[in-house]
């Protein structure tokens, strides 16, 4: 395993908990607007991979076919969602942050703090 680097280069690979659980398959990556740096990662998660749920890249690892986070499954599966074809609101992203006990802070209003890549 190694640190989690181009993150978008793997798009499809299977996202895997620490204990090596699978949670879904990655889709996307949010960066941070401020850094331009990722900040967190959509899976597709559920029985047809309809919903997508957000995950912290933070500690992310990557293996020749998974990546893996640092969160379990189990907070993953609850953590706020969006539809395959949704958009996260500017509103909605605070909620993100908190299912992760991590800080938020608003950026200038009316600009988002997470935008898809």
């Amino acid at each position: 395993m190694f640190p989690a680097e181009n993150l978008r280069d793997w798009s499809g690979q299977k996202v895997i908990d620490p204990d090596g659980d699978k949670v879904g398959e990655l889709e996307a990556v949010y960066v941070d607007t401020s850094t331009d740096q990722p900040a967190f990662v959509t899976v597709k998660v559920g029985m047809l991979g309809k919903r997508l749920v957000f995950v912290p890249v933070d500690g992310a690892t990557v293996s020749p076919n998974a990546v893996r986070v640092r969160y379990p499954k189990k907070l993953i599966h609850e953590a706020p969602s969006i539809d395959t074809d949704g958009e996260l609101t500017g509103a909605e992203e605070p909620k993100v942050f908190a299912h992760y006990d991590l800080p938020y802070t608003a950026t200038s209003v009316g600009e988002r703090r997470l935008g898809r890549r």
